[in-house]
């Protein structure tokens, strides 16, 4: 099997004969052999009762895997590759925002440059708002200052990886996933191409802006201590401030018999420290609360079924 193609899927009984179907089109007369490796996120919208239909008419490979309930997308990204046979293992939602023939591109990109190790799509062009364009370049910015690994601005997970990358990335068996971090961290030759993002075939997005501000969140956390250190910062800068206002108190009264007058004073001081404590304290609390479930050793995933290709199960 040289290909597999992943795609998690989350409320996309709508989307799924369309994707299969366009992925037929786009790979026909490749010469090649490849499958597909859909992951059931726990939908509750009829999507694996099509998903198995699909299997069933369907002439090529395909693996299923449902989910005993909603993982997450990063958990259904682990899952598909970990069921991946293909010697290059592709990652696409299945809504069709991503064109299937750009995934035979990667392919073809990858066999011609053996020096390469994955080849990963980036939006030029993002059909959003301006807030929400503003706030995701702010973040990888912020990320690219704070961590040691480059984020790719508009990087999506949209991406052809070998094997031996795809190994990489399923030995990192955290619980938190992050996978554009993890996509980076890994350290192997990427070649970024731009791409635009089609409309959805059906339904909506499942990304809310507070879902988008969670993933960021996480995102941050999970490769970067310096949130720690800024509380730190934070605290030795409210220490220095608390000196130098005690000297200039003590001169007023001693030198200039100024009396300063205390409530208002102390207030804002118990106030401003206060918060600066709260701060620290809730982002160390983050780190702890990722430590905690780090520590239960719970499984990434669990699957309620798993259905092997109809090919597979007749040998």
């Amino acid at each position: 099997m040289l290909l597999s193609l992943v795609m998690p899927c989350f409320n996309e009984a709508e989307n799924v004969d369309a994707m299969h179907d366009a992925i037929l089109a786009a790979f026909e007369g490749c010469g090649f052999a490849y499958e597909l490796v859909f992951v059931d996120d726990g939908s509750r919208d009829g999507t694996f009762g099509r998903l198995c239909a699909l299997r069933e008419r369907s002439a090529l490979p395909i693996r299923l895997l449902r989910f005993s309930r909603n993982f997450g997308k990063e958990s259904a990204i682990y899952a598909g590759l970990s069921h991946a046979k293909g010697a290059y293992v592709t990652l696409i939602d299945a809504d069709l925002q991503q064109p299937p023939a750009l995934a035979l591109e990667m392919l073809r990109h990858l066999e011609r440059h053996p020096e390469e190790d994955c080849v990963a799509a980036f939006q030029e062009r993002r059909h959003e708002g301006k807030g929400i364009v503003f706030l995701k370049k702010a973040f990888y910015r912020l990320m690219n200052r704070m961590t040691e690994i480059e984020f790719v601005q508009g990087a999506s997970d949209f991406r052809t990886m070998r094997r031996s990358m795809v190994d990489a990335i399923l030995s990192m068996g955290e619980h938190n996933r992050f996978s554009k971090g993890i996509f980076s961290w890994v350290g192997f030759r990427t070649h970024y191409i731009p791409y635009s993002a089609r409309e959805r075939n059906a339904g909506s997005t499942k990304w809310s802006t507070w879902k988008l501000f969670k993933y960021a969140f996480d995102g941050i956390v999970s490769f970067t201590t310096m949130p720690l250190r800024l509380a730190s910062f934070a605290g030795v800068g409210a220490s220095l401030a608390s000196i130098v206002y005690m000297l200039v108190v003590v001169i007023q009264k001693l030198f200039f018999q100024i009396d300063v007058p205390g409530y208002a004073t102390l207030a804002v001081l118990i106030l401003l420290l206060g918060g600066i404590e709260l701060f620290s304290l809730g982002i160390l609390g983050e780190y702890l609360a990722k430590t905690y479930v780090e520590s239960k050793r719970r499984p990434i995933y669990l699957t309620r079924e798993v259905l092997e290709p109809k090919q597979e199960k007749a040998q």
